[in-house]
């Protein structure tokens, strides 16, 4: 009964390792490269971990994860026909590739006005991955003043699917404790960079899939 037990013991403690996210700590500016290449490798296989940005702390996976994107729908409950896709890139290169062609204008106050916090609303290109082809005809392209978010994009080689990571809390909309955060999802994603304590507020998004930029919500930074 004893060695029954002890091995019971066991794999309890070893079911509980495997579901306890693994946290990695940034402290200010400086970019720990093992660390972004474990985030990377885990990224890649289809898992979804936490990262910070220059307003809040958002959910984030691959863009050409399914299960990835789908495990951050499922976390939010919510459809992913009707979620609300932002496209976290390393710089304005990354424009291209996934939006339709832009006029002088708009590339020009998205240029001013990145890296910051703003969500630009722009007509979905043709390389967007087929996974969200069939839902909205728009997507959300940001460019966050983080190093460390921006370093994560580049050592993955394509943006990154981030959602707000949203607090359940009636006065708070948004978790700004890493430590919260981290004893929070412990059990529900595989990793989160801590990367301090994060932003009370979202960024700023403008919709310039029409003919004129419209501000359709009022966040973080003043648009220039």
């Amino acid at each position: 009964m004893m060695l029954n037990f002890v091995s019971l013991k066991s794999k309890l403690i070893q079911k509980k390792s495997l579901l306890s996210m693994k946290v990695f700590k940034f402290y200010g500016e400086a970019i720990n490269e093992r660390s972004i290449a474990a985030c990377v490798a885990l990224l890649q296989k289809g898992n979804v971990i936490i990262i910070p940005t220059d307003t809040v702390y958002a959910f984030a996976a691959d863009i050409n994860s399914s299960v990835g994107v789908e495990q951050i729908c499922k976390i939010k409950n919510v459809k992913l026909q009707k979620a609300n896709f932002s496209f976290l890139c390393s710089d304005l290169s990354h424009v291209s590739d996934y939006t339709r062609p832009i006029s002088n204008s708009i590339f020009r106050l998205m240029k001013n006005n990145l890296p910051g916090p703003f969500t630009f609303i722009l007509n979905a290109g043709g390389k967007v991955p087929n996974l969200f082809k069939s839902n909205k005809k728009t997507i959300g392209i940001r460019v966050p003043s983080n190093a460390v978010s921006i370093a994560l994009v580049r050592a993955l080689g394509n943006p990154l699917m981030v959602s707000s990571l949203h607090d359940d809390d009636a006065l708070l909309d948004y978790t700004t404790d890493p430590e919260v955060i981290a004893e929070r999802f412990e059990n529900t994603v595989e990793a989160m960079i801590d990367g301090g304590y994060g932003d009370f507020t979202p960024s700023t998004v403008i919709d310039c899939s029409g003919e004129e930029p419209i501000i359709i919500r009022e966040g973080k930074g003043i648009i220039d």
